[in-house]
């Protein structure tokens, strides 16, 4: 690709731009932001197109900024929320400011000598500005016309709760932060979602009424599902970055789980793979459907973009302990991540005491048989697995020792009906 724009329109990524931009782009290299409020210890899949299009950017030559909230991060943005977001503490946006920071280290580049990226947080000047100044040199400069006739706001204005004062002023926050960076860091362009359009604007007004300089933005397009539901989230919750917050398995498995329909869009949107590979894949799902091999490329390149090469694997060994794979190795963590959503039932460690307990036994008291009968019938025809090992012994005792980590036992009837016990102190 000759310039960045033309990579993010065969992508589906631009949105919208401001006029002029595309050629901006060609002419030389720019500095360009992203801001991201820290209401939360972790991003998530949503975060992952500003991300990737800051690092897009980058890779296209041009110096980029990650905006970390720390100030803005103190009244919220009311963009695409239909209620008052809950304040947070100093503490708490410190810390969150934080985690965010070492998130953005594995999609950025801080140590090239071309065009390292930056991490500045928004705290470093909002903490410390006045109101009156701010009120006197940045809301002077617009009408309370202008600032309810943006999206974020006229929505809330209409709904019963209105907005607060606090959020209504955030849009002139974000476009002073505009403003401190055009003047400190040359910045002259602002990129995000596009729910963030309003925001950006109401900045590059900041710096051509303030400065008489023309600012740019350029937005990516909010995720959507072909269902209708909304990406991102599962029936388990949000997927987070953060691996103790979703884990490598689990955040494999949700990509792998992608939808025909969503497929050659994310990716699309989320890898680093070339037009040519995506589209062979397009045409080899075509072919081979039931292989997922549109899913499986998906699945692994994300896993290891946002956890690495390690965590991948391990998430693939997991993975196939599903249909039988081998158990030796895995943690309690990995046991637990598995087999989550799988029927299960709790037995006391002391019922293992001596000889154990008797293998038909156990087999009878989960959902994977009717009776004991059914048990003893399925035990000598070697249709159960114990912890995915096939056993027709049906005068075997199961003791502590078969359990791994003394914690779990996975019995398996078939090739995926499985039952979780769970051993308890």
């Amino acid at each position: 690709m000759k310039n960045v724009i033309e990579e993010l329109v065969w992508r589906g990524l631009l949105y919208d731009a401001t006029e002029g931009l595309k050629e901006l782009l060609e002419e030389n290299k720019q500095t360009i932001y992203i801001g991201f409020d820290p209401t939360g210890d972790s991003l998530h899949v949503g975060s992952l197109v500003p991300i990737l299009g800051l690092a897009r950017l980058q890779r296209f030559g041009h110096n980029v900024i990650a905006l970390a909230g720390g100030g803005t991060g103190m009244i919220g943005d009311p963009s695409g929320k239909a209620q008052e977001r809950k304040l947070l503490t100093r503490d708490d946006v410190e810390a969150n400011v934080s985690a965010i920071k070492k998130q953005l280290a594995r999609f950025l580049d801080f140590e090239t000598k071309e065009n390292p990226a930056k991490i500045i947080n928004n705290a470093d000047w909002l903490m410390s500005m006045g109101m009156m100044d701010f009120l006197r040199d940045v809301g002077k400069h617009f009408t309370v016309n202008y600032m309810i006739a943006k999206e974020s706001v006229k929505a809330r204005i209409e709904r019963e709760d209105g907005i607060s004062y606090t959020e209504f002023s955030y849009m002139l926050l974000q476009g002073y932060d505009f403003l401190h960076l055009h003047d400190n860091e040359n910045c002259r362009v602002q990129a995000g979602g596009s729910d963030q359009w309003g925001n950006i604007t109401t900045g590059m007004e900041l710096v051509r009424r303030m400065r008489g300089k023309k600012a740019y933005g350029i937005v990516f397009p909010l995720i959507t599902k072909a269902d209708g539901t909304k990406f991102g989230k599962t029936e388990s919750g949000t997927i987070w970055l953060d691996p103790l917050k979703t884990s490598p398995y689990r955040f494999y498995q949700f990509w792998l789980n992608t939808d025909d329909g969503d497929v050659d869009k994310y990716l699309k949107y989320f890898t680093w793979l070339s037009e040519e590979k995506i589209k062979q894949l397009d045409v080899d799902t075509e072919q081979h459907p039931e292989q997922r091999l549109a899913q499986k490329a998906l699945a692994e390149e994300m896993t290891r973009i946002v956890h690495g090469e390690d965590a991948l694997l391990s998430a693939q060994v997991a993975s196939k302990v599903l249909f039988g794979g081998d158990m030796s190795g895995l943690s309690v963590k990995d046991i637990s991540d598995i087999f989550a959503d799988v029927p299960s039932s709790e037995v006391r460690k002391s019922e293992f005491v001596g000889d154990g307990i008797a293998y038909i036994d156990l087999l009878a008291d989960t959902e994977l048989v009717k009776s004991k009968g059914e048990a003893r019938r399925s035990i000598e025809g070697n249709g159960i697995a114990v912890n995915n090992v096939k056993s027709s012994d049906i005068s075997r005792k199961l003791t502590i020792a078969d359990a791994i980590d003394s914690q779990y036992i996975v019995l398996r009837k078939g090739k995926k009906n499985y039952h979780l016990i769970r051993i308890l102190d």
